[in-house]
């Protein structure tokens, strides 16, 4: 069935296929759904609600609203569909639950203000009555389209805006009859203070004037003197004026005067320049006629010998550019040649270069690597010897032979001289007692015999001391000294 809602009115469908509820104007309803109309024109409602003030008085608020669904808004739609459509408007169900609200509303907000603020500020009231009612009709999908409070309304027994009227009144006389005699008092006040007012003008207004007469006099002299300052004044600028133009006069006819000489020089001057135009001019002309002449004259033979010349000068300058021409070929062909020969003169050297470079790139990592393996053997040293630097440089001096060269280099160096030679021996000058003791030990002590003046040889060449565990050196009676 294909149903249609009129202007005012909306279809409400349940059943299958549909979720909640659907609100359409004109839809098919298929078998298994429902579908109710409801209308959306709004209802008048009118009340006389029974309030209390803070002061616990009590009043009516006669008031009638225009409510009904929020048609602009689908939300608000569906919840009138649901909660209220199933009533009519008109029923005590919806009149009751609109009332309900209207009532409770307004008694709270009546509870919160005096019966003067709720007499004096009735629009106000109204206002906040409109507010709190429709938030609460929110939640039905109802919408307050419009609402009129009449005047406030005595309670029987309870006659306060009677009362408040009579004193307002009363008020008003009151005030008029304070008015009327603030009125009367200020007129009579008034017109002694327009009489005193009017001699104190007055004599305010005599002396002024006399101060006025005497001021205008004053002036009168000042102006009068200032004129005669300026006629003075104007008649010595019209004089210096005078003469200034006199002054001018002069300096304009003495100029007359030169221009008139000078135009007579010039004159005189121009007619010797005209004539000497007019003579140099004469000249010009036999001069040309001259030149014609000889020109009729040597123009052929001119023209002959210029054609030869010419002929001539072609021939030598074609020669010349084939000459040069062949000269550059050959420079050409001996520069590209020359060029051949660098090129490879510098492939050569470069293939030198870069082999020698090759060789010194690896000589370079040789020293690298043999430097980094010194530097292992020296850490290994260094790490047996406990870090001892003395004893790590006195075992690569021995190891070396570095002492045997000083020696050697020292031998050499004296040859032919006369050195000094120490002899050491042992402690006691029986020395061969000792070796045929022992002749072991003698071995022993020729080593150490050999020591001693090495040690002291290499400590006055180069200021090192021996180590400590080797003994020191001294002079004492323990060695001999001869010069041979």
């Amino acid at each position: 069935m294909y149903k249609v809602a009129s202007a005012s009115e909306y279809l409400v469908i349940t059943g299958i296929g549909i979720k909640d509820i659907k609100l359409a104007k004109k839809a098919w309803i298929f078998p298994g759904q429902s579908c109710t109309v409801f209308d959306l024109s709004p209802v008048n409602y009118t009340f006389e609600v029974q309030a209390m003030s803070a002061e616990k008085l009590p009043f009516v608020l006669p008031a009638v609203f225009t409510i009904g669904p929020r048609v602009d808004d689908e939300p608000s739609l569906q919840k009138y569909a649901k909660l209220i459509s199933p009533h009519d408007k008109l029923s005590n169900h919806v009149k009751d639950l609109v009332q309900g609200i209207i009532e409770g509303e307004t008694r709270v907000l009546a509870a919160s203000m005096t019966m003067e603020e709720i007499f004096r500020g009735t629009k106000e009231f109204k206002q906040e009555v409109f507010e709190k009612v429709q938030l609460e009709l929110n939640q039905f999908g109802l919408l307050i389209y419009n609402a009129n409070v009449k005047q406030l309304v005595d309670v029987p027994g309870h006659e306060y805006f009677s009362y408040l009227g009579q004193k307002t009144q009363m008020e008003a006389a009151n005030q008029a009859k304070v008015d009327v005699a603030e009125a009367r008092m200020k007129g009579e006040i008034g017109s002694k203070l327009r009489d005193g007012q009017t001699l104190q003008n007055a004599a305010k207004i005599d002396a002024e004037t006399k101060i006025i007469s005497t001021q205008r006099q004053g002036e009168g002299k000042k102006e009068e003197i200032r004129v005669k300052t300026e006629v003075k004044v104007y008649e010595n600028q019209k004089e210096a004026e005078v003469a200034a133009a006199n002054s001018e006069l002069a300096k304009k006819k003495a100029g007359w005067a030169r221009e008139a000489q000078v135009a007579e020089v010039e004159a005189s001057k121009a007619v010797a320049l005209r004539e000497a135009e007019l003579q140099r001019e004469v000249e010009t002309m036999n001069a040309m006629t001259t030149t014609e002449k000889l020109k009729a004259e040597f123009l052929s033979k001119a023209s002959v010998e210029y054609e030869t010349k010419v002929q001539e000068a072609n021939w030598n300058l074609y020669n010349k550019q084939k000459a040069a021409e062949a000269i550059l070929y050959e420079k050409e062909k001996e520069a590209a040649a020359q060029k051949a020969t660098a090129e490879a003169q510098f492939y050569a050297r470069q293939q030198a270069a870069d082999g020698e470079f090759y060789a010194k790139k690896k000589e370079a990592e040789g020293l690298v690597a043999l430097g980094q393996a010194q530097g292992v053997y020296l850490r290994t040293l260094s790490d047996a010897l406990g870090g001892n630097y003395a004893a790590l440089r006195d075992y690569l001096m021995i190891n070396s032979g570095m002492y045997q060269q000083i020696a050697k280099i020292n031998a050499e160096a004296v040859h032919g001289l006369q050195p000094k030679i120490s002899i050491w021996t042992g402690a006691n000058g029986g020395g061969d007692t000792a070796g045929a003791a022992n002749p072991a030990m003698k071995e022993v002590a020729g080593v150490y015999k050999m020591l001693p003046p090495l040690f002291k040889t290499v400590q006055e060449q180069t200021g090192m001391l021996p180590p400590e565990w080797m003994g020191t050196l001294t002079d004492s009676s323990h060695h001999q000294s001869h010069h041979e």
